[in-house]
């Protein structure tokens, strides 16, 4: 497992996973080790995958400040993992909270970013989080599901600010397929998360959204937004926001998918985002 020093001295960890190109591999939760993101549906068969493990999660070790936590603050580590692997450029894809830390990376470091893929990312950095009413519309859409009527109510409360939200009861949600692989992949989700750090990586003091919307127009790299069709958080149409604040990015939309479109599809998901990763020609069905 490799190691490498950020500029504050927290050691932090990545894990290389598969052959070719490298990836740079941002998780999201936030706050969740990487290992939840396994081979990105067989994503390793065609790029090496350099997954981080953010400061305080997976392998990595605690920093010793913890408001390093933010998600701003973060920016230099991936600054750092560039660096250390000698990389002058590379590809970015980042996946649901950790598209926050791409955003901000590609803003303060836009040379650095070949190509840019950002999965299932709400775009809180940009101010335009999806709202409660996006993700009620979208579990709406599941409700032939035969535990809908079950989760349903559960949902609503966590939308509503519930103390302590029963988080599995409306897990189903956020697949697309809510089948025995999406519930072995939900049910490592408290393991992998550093619950301390969620709420300050997303610290509203850690964006500047105007600032943001400014940089990121002149951004170079072409953009790929990655949407699933039954997600809520971003629903298709507020992930378009998110790929018109870029002049070279093109929003995919995948079918039957929710917030780990890898797990619901993985082939669609492989082809879709190797496609514009490896430059080449779309496939013909969106």
């Amino acid at each position: 497992m490799p190691i490498f020093t950020a500029p504050d001295g927290t050691e932090l960890a990545y894990h290389v996973r598969g052959e070719g190109e490298p990836l740079l591999v941002l998780p999201g939760g936030p706050m969740r080790a990487s290992a939840y993101l396994g081979d990105l549906g067989g994503l390793t068969a065609h790029r090496r995958l350099i997954m981080l493990d953010l400061r305080g999660t997976g392998d990595s070790a605690p920093p010793a400040d913890p408001a390093t936590y933010r998600c701003d603050r973060q920016v230099d580590d991936v600054e750092a993992l560039r660096l250390h692997l000698g990389a002058e450029r590379i590809d970015v894809l980042a996946h649901s909270a950790g598209g926050s830390l791409a955003l901000l990376y590609a803003a303060r470091h836009p040379g650095q970013v070949a190509r840019l893929a950002l999965i299932t990312v709400n775009p809180w950095a940009l101010g335009k989080p999806a709202t409660a009413g996006e993700r009620l519309a979208a579990a709406r859409l599941r409700t032939g599901e035969p535990w809908f009527a079950t989760a349903f109510p559960a949902f609503e409360a966590w939308l509503a600010g519930a103390e302590d939200p029963d988080r599995p009861a409306f897990a189903g949600f956020f697949h697309g397929r809510w089948d025995d692989a999406a519930r072995a992949h939900e049910a490592a989700t408290d393991e992998q998360t550093n619950g301390e750090a969620e709420d300050r990586f997303l610290d509203p003091a850690a964006f500047d959204p105007p600032a943001l919307r400014d940089a990121l127009a002149d951004l170079a790299a072409p953009v790929l937004v990655l949407a699933g069709e039954l997600d809520g958080g971003p629903r298709p149409e507020r992930a378009r926001l998110l790929a018109d604040a870029f002049p070279h990015a093109e929003l995919a939309v995948q079918p039957g998918a929710g917030h780990y479109p890898w797990v619901d599809d993985p082939e669609w998901f492989v082809a879709r985002t190797r496609a514009f990763l490896d430059r080449s020609a779309l496939p013909s069905a969106e």
